[in-house]
């Protein structure tokens, strides 16, 4: 509740307060508070008045116009997006780097920041693969956390690029001080046989088994187009692509083909893949997507929709297309 300043109310007094002008003593918290900096209680010590007073002084000094109050329509676009993406999907947490670009190096830095501190002593945490989670494993500061165990979500695959689906999960376990249980297989077999023997494997069951105790996941989504990280890396071909989309297919999720909603989008691959399904994120205490950029906006959607996101790590072009999106 408001409170009232002890203010005399009529005549000279109106205009003089103590032996001083009323004005002057507003004016003079006015300068204090608002260009000085000093708090209220400072401010009410030196004109000897009540806390009280003060802050009906400022009040006044706003409705003269003497003091203009701006907003920064910068910092809380990014607030109102990240309020508006926390609405729209469900989720905990949305933070929004700023920029009028797309910025994956912004993005991985501000998950490197970020998503440490929402995980905890005994946590068993998934790892994906791609460019995005690579990077902010190397902006991660070290910082141990107890009994932390980082699990690859993706079999492996030769790729010509240094974000290899082990070093991720290896480098994050690294500054977290965790164990890792990287997964000892291809991420995609030459046959369906050949993949079903490798699941039978007793090393890979554990590590499904140990998949099944996951309680909180970091991921990336990833494009669809000729030189996308899917096709590069060996996963799929340009026509395996084209197969996917013709029905529906907007994105990939560790490895995995995606629709708009985040449903799997399942084909021929499927059978010769070694790694998590999308539905498994369906049932994280915390899903953490981190990604950025004008091709991954639908699948980035599809996700959140799916329900497999709790927090998303983003930017600002990002955020406002995947908003831009259900409109």
């Amino acid at each position: 509740m408001k409170q009232e300043a002890a203010m005399p109310e009529s005549g000279e007094q109106v205009r003089r307060f103590r032996g001083r002008p009323v004005e002057d003593s507003l004016l003079e918290a006015a300068w204090l508070y608002y260009v000085d900096e000093w708090n209220q209680s400072e401010i009410a010590e030196r004109l000897a008045v009540s806390r009280a007073t003060v802050v009906n002084y400022l009040q006044q000094a706003r409705e003269l116009g003497y003091v203009e109050l701006r907003v920064d329509p910068a910092v809380f676009n990014r607030q109102r997006l990240s309020s508006a993406l926390r609405d729209r999907f469900g989720l905990a947490g949305a933070l929004v780097v700023p920029g009028r670009e797309y910025s994956l190096s912004a993005v991985a830095l501000a998950a490197a920041r970020y998503c440490p501190d929402m995980i905890e002593r005994g946590d068993v945490v998934g790892i994906s693969w791609g460019e995005t989670i690579y990077a902010m494993a190397e902006r991660m500061i070290p910082r141990p956390i107890p009994d932390l165990t980082v699990v690859q979500m993706v079999g492996s695959m030769p790729s010509p690029y240094i974000f290899t689906s082990e070093s991720c999960s290896t480098n994050v376990a690294l500054k977290l001080s965790g164990r890792v249980v990287n997964l000892y297989a291809p991420a995609a077999l030459s046959s369906p046989e050949a993949a079903d023997v490798l699941r039978r494997e007793p090393l890979i069951r554990q590590h499904f088994d140990l998949l099944e105790t996951m309680r909180k996941a970091i991921f990336a989504v990833g494009s669809m187009g000729p030189e996308s990280h899917v096709v590069k890396s060996g996963i799929a071909t340009p026509e395996d692509v084209a197969w996917y989309a013709e029905r529906g297919a907007v994105g990939v999720l560790c490895g995995r083909f995606i629709d708009g909603s985040g449903r799997h989008v399942e084909g021929p691959i499927d059978d010769r893949m070694i790694g998590i399904t999308p539905d498994r994120l369906s049932r994280l205490a915390a899903g953490f997507l981190v990604a950025s950029g004008h091709d991954r906006v639908r699948a980035m959607r599809g996700v959140m929709l799916a329900g497999y996101v709790s927090h998303v790590v983003t930017d600002e072009p990002t955020a406002q297309a995947i908003l831009n999106l259900g409109e």
